[in-house]
């Protein structure tokens, strides 16, 4: 599959856990919970999250992010820098990958691997 298309996948999955362990962890009302979901999904976080991630990666997922992360885009990046955006890319769809493949005990524990940090 295409690493755009699996970045578009990853972006969704990405959204929803972010989202659900917001809704689950703090007593917020929906539009704060939506401002903290912004914070942890947009490129900038992604690609800090991604560095530290990043060592952990097997090597199929390292294939999947950087095949993603050097495609060419659609769009441009509108808060972040291209560097950002483009490593945000490749975190969504190693993200898509894993939703994808079914790898879902790997797919928890790369995005909770943030908790343990």
């Amino acid at each position: 599959m295409n690493g755009i298309v699996l970045a578009f996948i990853g972006d969704a999955v990405y959204s929803l856990y972010v989202r659900e362990k917001m809704a689950f962890s703090c007593d917020a009302k929906a539009g704060e919970l939506n401002r903290m979901t912004a914070e942890k999904v947009k490129a900038a976080a992604q690609a800090d999250l991604l560095e530290k991630l990043l060592p952990e990666f097997t090597e199929e997922e390292l294939a999947v992010y950087k095949r993603a992360r050097n495609s060419k885009k659609g769009t441009k990046a509108k808060s972040s820098t291209v560097a950002q955006y483009n490593m945000s890319t490749g975190f969504e769809a190693v993200i898509g990958y894993l939703y994808i493949t079914g790898a879902t005990e790997r797919l928890n524990e790369l995005l909770g691997f943030e908790e343990t940090r």
